[in-house]
């Protein structure tokens, strides 16, 4: 009975785990696909790639998962070129991409830049 309520447990916890990645990955989609409207190239293969997972203090003092993604773009349709980006939790730490996109507009989803523009 106690083997059956572990078992349960590290299955609840997986499913989080497993959720929580999945969620930072469609955050990651979302951000890559802005930055690269915000520079004006073109977002390749329309994924982000898990490339790194760690363990990090957020903030609040709590630990937290730090997810890093590689994504991939092109200027002219030839070329490739790799961005990243590091996400704590559903937040961008860090990036590195298209060097014309810039923070504020890649953190800005396309529903709210089109209520801007109207």
């Amino acid at each position: 009975m106690p083997s059956l309520i572990l078992l349960m447990i590290a299955g609840a916890f997986t499913y989080a785990f497993w959720n929580s990645s999945r969620a930072a990955a469609e955050r990651a989609i979302e951000l890559g696909r802005n930055a690269c409207r915000a520079a004006d190239v073109q977002w390749l293969d329309q994924a982000v790639h898990a490339s790194s997972l760690r363990v990090v203090r957020k903030e609040s003092g709590w630990l937290g998962w730090e997810r890093t993604y590689r994504f991939e773009y092109s200027h002219d349709g030839i070329d490739r070129h790799t961005g990243r980006m590091v996400l704590r939790g559903d937040q961008l730490v860090a990036f590195v991409g298209p060097s014309a996109a810039r923070i504020s507009e890649i953190r800005q989803s396309p529903d709210t830049r089109d209520a801007q523009d109207v």
